[in-house]
């Protein structure tokens, strides 16, 4: 599950090349900053986690990983907004299903 990773310029620039070859982001951030607190050691730790052992709720994962479910529950929602976990809402209860849609990174630099 590779995502490819952009970091926005603050200005935009003409590119060399045609591009044809250049892999496409898919996943955008404003900043170096924010790439890096959010891609942090911990976090793609938990992203590993959830996608070799898929836990069935944020409860479960909570538990694994040994972070407190709110603190977790704030970053899976980070990790969302980015496009690289997506929250399974059951309609039934309020249980909800974390899933790792990314673990591995390739950022592209303009």
């Amino acid at each position: 599950m590779r995502t490819v990773i952009g970091i926005r310029p603050a200005k935009p620039r003409h590119r060399a090349g045609d591009g044809a070859t250049d892999p496409e982001p898919t996943v955008w951030f404003d900043s170096w900053r924010q790439l890096a607190s959010l891609l942090s050691d911990e976090n793609r730790a938990l992203l590993r986690l959830m996608r070799e052992r898929q836990p069935r709720t944020v409860l479960e994962l909570a538990e694994w990983s040994g972070r407190a479910a709110s603190n977790l529950s704030r970053t899976l929602r980070h990790l969302e907004r980015h496009g690289l976990v997506k929250m399974h809402r059951s309609p039934d209860t309020r249980a909800v299903r974390p899933e790792a849609l990314a673990t591995e990174f390739l950022i592209v630099l303009d």
